[in-house]
């Protein structure tokens, strides 16, 4: 077996496919309960892959056996001196051998020098446990998830919210770096080419913005509990109607966004885990699995 740096080509992002849809299939959980990492199997993640493959060459590497097959994978990038795991999988006839803490090990190289960390974690206890091991600190996160009830939502008051497209990348990167101390940089675009809408909120009291694919909150950030509640709630009401809402990774810093969860008729449940080193949790902040 040996590591290789991931190429940001469709046969290599479709090998890491391959090990992430293996290697959540085990994992520990309730049923539906997401894998580690976030979704691997959901819809844009070989693009994702290719797309930090491209801009975080260190940060991303493939295990292969003397066969030339994939048996491990990790994919991680580096923003502004904030390092953040995106993908780690093992196959599991290869798992109980160390080569997960070698390709952490591995990609945590690309981090070396970065003041905080970050990675969104399913419930499986084996990413938890190497992640702890490197030295992150496990915050247990909650998921809303179910039918919209438009009724609920709160009146959206005073606070204008529009879509938002390229010329708002300067502001995104400006609440980023409020937010959780580093901007998404690359990945913003990435995210306006792969989400069904960006949101922004942008007024004298502060600004935010969320993006929405279907019923599903992919990224929100503000840089008040105010805006954060605002553009929740308009993306919940931009749900198509019969489609389930999802609004994952919210620590207990965010009981703004259960309020409008609970609210909206939406049901909590236990998550997984976000780990972070050097950083506390964000209050006005819902990460995206795969950037952070």
């Amino acid at each position: 077996m040996f590591l290789r740096p991931l190429r940001s080509s469709p046969s290599d992002a479709e090998a890491v496919r391959r090990v992430a849809a293996a290697a959540c299939a085990p994992a520990a959980g309730p049923p539906g309960a997401d894998p580690p990492g976030g979704d691997p199997l959901g819809p844009g993640f070989e693009a994702r892959v290719r797309h930090l493959a491209r801009t975080d060459p260190r940060g991303c590497w493939l295990a292969e056996a003397d066969d030339g097959s994939p048996v491990g994978a990790v994919v991680s990038l580096r923003r502004e001196g904030l390092w953040g795991l995106s993908v780690l999988a093992v196959l599991p006839e290869a798992q109980g051998k160390g080569l997960g803490r070698l390709l952490l090990d591995q990609a945590a190289v690309h981090g070396r020098g970065c003041l905080r960390g970050m990675a969104v974690l399913g419930p499986d206890p084996r990413a938890a446990r190497r992640l702890h091991a490197a030295g992150f600190r496990l915050h247990p996160v909650t998921e809303l998830r179910g039918t919209v009830d438009r009724a609920g939502l709160r009146d959206p008051g005073s606070i204008p919210v529009h879509p938002g497209g390229p010329a708002q990348l300067h502001l995104l990167d400006s609440v980023d770096r409020r937010a959780r101390g580093g901007t998404h940089g690359p990945d913003h675009p990435e995210l306006l080419a792969g989400c069904d809408e960006l949101l922004v909120a942008d007024t004298l009291a502060g600004t935010g913005y969320c993006y929405r694919t279907g019923g599903r909150v992919e990224l929100l950030a503000a840089t008040s509990q105010r805006l954060a509640a605002r553009l929740l709630a308009e993306a919940l009401a931009r749900v198509p109607p019969g489609e389930e809402a999802r609004v994952g990774h919210l620590t207990a810093e965010q009981d703004w966004a259960l309020e409008v969860g609970l609210a909206a008729g939406l049901a909590p449940r236990a998550h997984g885990w976000l780990a972070l080193r050097g950083m506390r949790p964000a209050a006005c902040y819902a990460p995206s699995p795969a950037y952070g």
